[in-house]
């Protein structure tokens, strides 16, 4: 009776230990499915506006040369993406060449 509670307490921590090591993988995932079916922001909405959020960075008024959503550390779109969902806009996709006052450099 000892071995099977010993084999039974290893199995239980095996299991802990790899569903902590793959639930970032698992959530990494789930953002990816959400951030595809998310819909384009658009400059009529009221966050948007409040954001003075832009499709084209280069019709931006108070834009650094060169910032753009794609270079923004709140941009989490997959390099390369027209598109792809912000952390300042929840539930909303932003085009990779908008701008937004919010607008904060990615670290190298």
């Amino acid at each position: 009776m000892k071995a099977d509670f010993r084999t039974s307490r290893r199995q239980l921590l095996k299991v802990v230990v790899l569903g902590t090591a793959l639930a970032p993988l698992v959530d990494l995932g789930m953002r990816t499915a959400m951030a595809a079916d998310a819909p384009l922001l658009t400059e009529d909405d009221p966050t948007a506006k409040a954001l003075k959020y832009v499709p084209d960075a280069s019709k931006a008024t108070g834009a650094k040369p060169g910032s753009k959503c794609a270079n923004c550390n709140f941009f989490q779109g997959a390099p390369g993406a027209n598109a792809g969902p912000c952390q300042i806009f929840p539930g909303k996709a932003v085009k990779a060449a908008g701008w937004c006052v919010s607008w904060a450099a990615k670290p190298n």
